[in-house]
């Protein structure tokens, strides 16, 4: 099987390492993998780039300006005539919307996984809008959750053509010594430090983390933040407003940032909404106790007896579970090493790799 995934990429984040972890374990699994990676002319390697490399994935480079589209669906053509995949499997709705046709323009069969939706402001509510468009053209829709999966049937995508797989990891990152993470982010080693990590954008609620950060005391808790996006001018300013600017480490994007998860006391996932989030795996790999909302796949990943679950936008509700993971450290251990029981079994990764086999053998016969 020869398959090719497009992923226009951001330099860190979860649909990355999905594509990353796919794409090797699918090679391991005797497969032709292939990864172009869209984005904006550089000067720079970009960094999914060079972790493709890294794993020895062969990247297809198309360096295009924003709106190019035509060029860009020229280029995906020309290069999927050249590599004559079996299957093109697009992530993310750039290449949902541009690139997917021009491979089933020449008869490839085309998959896609639908890592989430993030419909704010007008713009985010538009690319959803041509996104749902586009699913229904192709051959599978793959979602990573039953909310997900739902939601695809409701906007009228064929349910014959949803599959329901949810992340695994093949390599979740080895953590460096707590003391030495610490440094790395200028952490105190005294302090109690809730960690937060993710794209500074509202479906990923770092505003309900600010707010729960300012129901806790001085003296209870230090927060870092890490990650980059839109959002961090407002949220710098609501943290100021709310008097607990001195108490965030505003840490920006790091690479391979589930390495330094061992600085954390607690992990802290505040998302409005969500797919299946790798960064819940990265926690759980790193021993460190999660809070996370009940949204989108997060409940099929983590039961109550693996993490302290609340409901979305409740700054009290995730100030509670802080105290708890800091007042009743034993209970807090047991529902960690649950989870690495849960999430981290040895066969969880090639049970994921055979899913997606499934779907492209099931496309490939029609």
């Amino acid at each position: 099987m020869n398959i090719l995934h497009i992923a226009a990429p951001a330099p860190y984040g979860g649909l990355e390492s999905v594509v990353r972890s796919l794409a090797r374990g699918q090679r391991r699994a005797g497969c032709s993998v292939e990864v172009v990676a869209i984005h904006e002319p550089s000067a720079h390697a970009h960094p999914f780039v060079e972790a493709l490399a890294a794993d020895g994935i062969n990247a297809h480079i198309i360096e295009v300006a924003g709106r190019a589209y035509l060029r860009e669906r020229s280029a995906v053509r020309a290069l999927c005539a050249k590599l004559k995949p079996s299957i093109v499997h697009t992530h993310g709705y750039r290449p949902d919307v541009i690139d997917s046709p021009a491979a089933s323009r020449d008869g490839i069969k085309t998959v896609t996984t639908v890592h989430g939706f993030t419909s704010y402001g007008v713009r985010g509510r538009l690319y959803e809008i041509l996104q749902r468009r586009a699913f229904r053209h192709f051959d599978a829709v793959v979602a990573v959750s039953q909310p997900i999966a739902k939601k695809l049937v409701t906007v009228g995508i064929d349910p014959g053509r949803v599959h329901v797989i949810p992340n695994a990891t093949d390599d979740p990152v080895a953590s460096v010594p707590r003391e030495q993470a610490r440094q790395t982010l200028g952490l105190r080693p005294q302090d109690f430090v809730v960690g937060w990590v993710g794209r500074l954008s509202p479906e990923k609620g770092p505003d309900v983390f600010v707010a729960a950060l300012a129901q806790l005391t001085r003296d209870e808790i230090r927060a870092c933040v890490i990650g980059d996006g839109p959002e961090r001018p407002a949220l710098e300013a609501q943290a100021t407003s709310l008097g607990v600017a001195d108490r965030i480490c505003w840490a920006g994007s790091v690479a391979n940032a589930g390495r330094l998860f061992s600085a954390f006391d607690v992990f802290v996932l505040s998302s409005r909404t969500e797919g299946t989030p790798i960064v819940l795996i990265e926690a759980v790999a790193a021993g460190v106790p999660i809070v996370a909302t009940r949204v989108g796949g997060v409940p099929d990943l983590l039961g109550d007896s693996d993490a302290y679950l609340v409901e979305p936008l409740s700054p009290p509700d995730i100030a509670s579970a802080v105290r708890l993971v800091q007042r009743a450290p034993d209970d807090a251990r047991r529902r960690t090493a649950s989870a690495v029981n849960h999430l981290l079994s040895a066969d969880a990764h090639a049970k994921w790799i055979d899913e997606y086999e499934r779907v492209y053998r099931i496309i490939l016969q029609t």
